[in-house]
């Protein structure tokens, strides 16, 4: 890759992984419907109105379905769950947690677009859940009932990421990515809007919180997602899918660094192992492709 694409993944990295330590601040006080609610309308809203002053088509009124649909799938509910387990877990554990989704997207992809599965491959999917079953024991939570909850609901949420790439890749190949980011989001945040009402908020709303919530949204969404498809464009999918190899390191740090948490070397080897298991699955795939090509 060019220096340019790697400093973009590198900044993709730090930007992804500092939205679990957003969540993390939110969550508590406002909430998981109103986190999820607020990124998606403000994050998308953002993305719509670029779209619109550089006049770019996309449709909104022939695709919503596609855009509604990738909303839900791809934004509402993975953020939700996630903000929800975000009361519960550290951010840490949030964003190690996340890099299985290489490993759901393959299993995904197996199932539903016919892609074999190779002992390279199986052995990536052996590492990665050794991975996440010792992140689940890493301490220094005790993994009470809860805590195992909070687990389930963040895997959940990677499985959704993983089942709308692949639906993307099946039904929504002649949408545009950037118009498919920027609607579905809008879309899935409406979605959101008839349970807000349900959801009080928990805390006081301090400027702090303003501006976790900006940076969550704006930062996280928007210009993450541009950074994203730009990317794509650039380096393809499979090498932008690296991304999810540098965000533990980060993602721990940022834990660290901002919100006092503690990291543990059983929650460095499940992250290691996680990491490592995905990148067998990723290299198992471009090989096969390479192969067939």
């Amino acid at each position: 890759m060019r220096p340019a694409d790697v400093a973009r993944l590198v900044a993709l990295a730090l930007i992804w992984s500092a939205s679990f330590a957003f969540i993390r601040v939110l969550a508590p006080v406002l909430g998981p419907v109103w986190v999820a609610a607020a990124r998606l309308l403000l994050g998308g809203g953002a993305l719509v109105l670029g779209l619109l002053v550089v006049h770019r088509r996309a449709n909104p009124g022939r695709h919503w379905r596609a855009y509604l649909f990738v909303g839900l799938v791809n934004s509402a509910l993975p953020f939700l769950l996630f903000a929800y387990a975000a009361l519960a877990l550290p951010a840490s554990y949030l964003v190690i947690l996340n890099a299985a989704l290489p490993l759901f997207a393959a299993v995904a992809a197996s199932v539903w677009l016919g892609e074999p599965v190779t002992a390279g491959r199986m052995a990536g999917f052996a590492a990665g859940i050794a991975g996440v079953t010792l992140v689940s024991r890493a301490g220094p939570l005790v993994p009470d009932v809860a805590f195992s909850i909070a687990v389930a609901a963040s895997l959940c949420a990677v499985a959704c990421y993983a089942a709308a790439g692949v639906w993307m890749k099946r039904r929504g190949a002649s949408l545009d990515p950037l118009a498919v980011a920027a609607w579905s989001q809008l879309f899935g945040g409406l979605a959101l809007l008839p349970i807000v009402p349900l959801s009080p908020i928990r805390g006081e709303i301090t400027a702090g919180v303003v501006i976790n919530v900006a940076l969550l949204a704006l930062l996280c969404s928007s210009v993450a997602y541009v950074l994203y498809f730009r990317l794509i464009a650039d380096v393809g999918p499979t090498r932008a899918m690296t991304v999810t190899f540098l965000m533990p390191a980060f993602g721990m740090l940022w834990g660290y660094l901002f919100l006092d948490e503690t990291i543990t070397l059983p929650m460095l080897a499940g992250a290691a192992m996680i990491v490592a298991g995905t990148a067998g699955v990723v290299r198992s795939r471009a090989a096969l492709r390479g192969a067939s090509s």
